[in-house]
């Protein structure tokens, strides 16, 4: 795939506000940037704030080779059940919660930390017989969502609200893990039901709070610069996770013209995806390690013809 790399190109992490949509900030950033292709990973639900990621330009292929796991901070409320497992949604149940130690709340955590099976919340983005579980949801029906395997990497208690039956928690898990659902869960594990309260995302896809910045305002209508844009950061910043092939002259010459490249052993297995990076800095695109230490190109920017 083979792509010229015109106008911004890198991301973007904007720390989202709660009431938006991830549609709506990335069609504010294609107008603050003048861009039309511009690009989000790791939705999130509008009333949820934190990271999110936005690919500027040619940097859109490269959110598929980002890596997955997502980190949150938020609050579930024990002793109340809801049809769309958060307090956004309508009260199904409400009950007292038990009078519960940090033991007991431990015991409870323990039970859902590293891989397990989730069933997705009734109102979700799952395709359901091609339409999204939350449309049907919202027309009134139940549905079967099956479970899912995801993975807890962490789980920690981060305070308890005995008066209130607030658990403030800290959850590092895999892609496709819905922190509404773990609230749900550990409810009915504790006995009293429960639903998320708030959520904070604070690292997506290799981004980390402290990297974000507000979402801008909608520029003006005569001036699109006539505000201070977030900094675009360079698109190997999201990549760190991969090895990196350093590419000479010779090297990003031919790589632009779509030419396989020998590489130095060592740098990754046959199957593994690689970063090419000239030794400026410039960021050139990925490609797959075959054998005898060739590297076939996947993703090339800037190419020639």
């Amino acid at each position: 795939m083979h792509l010229a790399v015109v106008g911004p190109f890198g991301f973007v992490v904007i720390d989202k506000p709660a009431g938006l949509t991830s549609h709506s900030c990335v069609s504010r950033l294609r107008r603050c940037f003048g861009l039309k292709r511009v690009g989000h990973g790791g939705t999130l639900d509008p009333a949820v704030t934190g990271v999110l990621p936005i690919a500027l330009g040619a940097a859109t292929r490269l959110l598929p080779y980002l890596p997955g796991d997502k980190t949150y901070r938020g609050s579930i409320q024990l002793g109340r059940t809801t049809n769309s497992d958060d307090l956004e949604g309508e009260v199904l149940t409400n009950q007292s919660w038990p009078a519960l130690s940090a033991n007991d709340l431990e015991a409870a955590l323990h039970t859902f930390r590293g891989p397990i099976q989730q069933r997705p919340p009734q109102v979700s983005a799952v395709h359901v017989d091609g339409v999204r579980a939350h449309e049907r949801a919202r027309r009134g029906e139940h549905m079967h969502l099956p479970p899912r395997p995801v993975t807890i990497h962490r789980l920690e208690m981060q305070g308890w609200d005995p008066n209130n039956g607030r658990l403030d928690l800290e959850v590092h898990c895999s892609a496709g893990t819905y922190i509404r659902s773990l609230a749900r869960d550990l409810g009915e594990q504790i006995g009293c039901g429960g639903c998320l309260a708030s959520l904070r995302r604070i690292q997506a896809l290799g981004f980390q709070i402290e990297q974000a910045s507000p979402l801008p305002e909608w520029p003006d209508e005569s001036d699109a610069t006539s505000q201070r844009l977030p900094p675009v950061l360079p698109p190997q910043q999201a990549l760190k996770h991969l090895a990196a092939h350093e590419a000479s002259d010779t090297d990003r010459e031919n790589w632009r013209c779509g030419r396989r490249l020998h590489i130095a052993n060592g740098l990754g297995s046959v199957g593994e995806t690689l970063m090419v990076v000239h030794h400026s800095g410039q960021m050139l695109g990925l490609g797959l390690i075959e054998a005898d230490s060739q590297l076939r190109p996947k993703v090339v920017f800037d190419a020639r013809g």
